[in-house]
């Protein structure tokens, strides 16, 4: 039996819900705290154990390896393997079986590349252990699970079933949902139809409840984030800055904002709220950054006011312009005297004259 276990990280997903920000970039690889996403969940791995992990990758792939390497970087053996065609996340995870190491009675690591978690990573293995289960998920509680699938569980944490999104009260029978990280013996994933697109969540798991299968839920309701949304994203960013999101690779203290070397920030700019400032971006005088990130290159003109929102990198936003909730594309320019709110989305390129987009009036 092998201590540490192996893991698999999906990132293969094109991030449709993510645009403009996953235009150029995979959804992994956008900046969270001022490292890549992907950094994070890597870096949580290895402080878990972890030493042998497989990227599952399909959109933009290529940008992957020349970033991370062969891992050592991050005291991590990676490897990695590209789907030709989408097969969704079971058939991601079968594609990539023949990279592990592990004997058929041992544990594997399963990671969806969105999510932002405290999850203890070693509780949910030392759980999958002791239960003898074949695969274990983690569960997180959440206030309105209709957004979810729901995984019902016995009083052992045995899962009874997988329900779909809910869609009246009376199918709303637990607060339980998927979470996205899995515990998976070697022999279930070679198990898995190697020749078509499978789901883990419509197909594998079902099947193997109904099968007998042992499969084990572990809640564990530390800090979850689904970051399939620009305002989801933006948030997780803050929250790892202000250390409410744990990770062993912020680059820098925890605190309400984060300047990376090379950024360039007047003395009377203000930066609140996990903020997070890119490698040679530039914030004049006056403006005022709240809860956002500005990706390397970006400028905020003089006395601009942006709040839970992403700057993209190479962009500029005009003088006194105010972005609240909003997601500006990589090299956007966006002109002085303009209003952007409410989940407004200016793509790539965008080129916004003068006072062109206000909410308010112009008195």
């Amino acid at each position: 039996m092998t201590e540490s276990p192996e893991a698999i990280l999906l990132v293969g997903g094109k991030g449709t819900r993510l645009r403009p920000l996953t235009v150029h970039t995979p959804k992994p690889m956008v900046p969270a705290a001022g490292v890549p996403f992907l950094t994070h969940q890597l870096a949580r791995a290895r402080a878990a154990g972890v030493e042998h992990i497989v990227l599952a990758t399909s959109y933009l792939a290529e940008v992957f390896e020349p970033y991370f390497g062969d891992g050592s970087a991050l005291g991590l053996h990676l490897e990695y393997v590209t789907e030709e065609e989408p097969l969704g996340t079971g058939g991601a995870i079968r594609n990539v079986a023949s990279r592990l190491r592990s004997g058929p009675d041992d544990p594997v690591l399963i990671f969806n590349g969105d999510i932002l978690t405290g999850l203890d990573i070693e509780a949910l293995v030392a759980t999958h252990r002791s239960a003898g289960a074949d695969v274990s998920l983690h569960l997180t509680r959440v206030d309105d699970p209709r957004a979810f699938g729901l995984v019902p569980t016995d009083a052992s944490g045995r899962v009874t079933a997988f329900l779909e999104k809910p869609q009246t009260p009376e199918e709303i029978v637990t607060d339980q949902i998927n979470a996205g990280a899995y515990v998976f013996n070697r022999s279930v994933i070679d198990s898995i139809p190697d020749d078509r697109p499978v789901s883990v969540e419509r197909e594998t798991f079902p099947d193997l409840l109904a099968a007998g299968a042992h499969l084990q839920g572990m809640v564990d309701s530390t800090y979850w984030l689904d970051l399939g949304t620009p305002q989801a994203f933006v948030r997780g960013s803050a929250d790892l800055v202000l250390g409410r999101a744990p990770s062993p690779a912020v680059p820098g203290r925890c605190g309400d904002r984060l300047v990376i070397d090379g950024a360039l920030v007047a003395m009377d700019a203000k930066l609140t709220d996990g903020t997070v400032i890119g490698k040679g971006a530039r914030i004049e005088s006056g403006a005022r950054v709240e809860g956002s990130t500005v990706l390397d290159g970006a400028v905020v003109e003089a006395g601009a006011h942006i709040a839970d929102s992403l700057i993209g990198a190479g962009a500029r936003v005009g003088a006194r312009t105010v972005v609240e909730g909003a997601v500006i594309g990589d090299g956007a320019m966006v002109g002085p005297d303009n209003e952007l709110r409410d989940g407004v989305r200016i793509w790539c390129g965008a080129d916004l004259g003068p006072g062109a987009v206000r909410f308010s009036s112009d008195q």
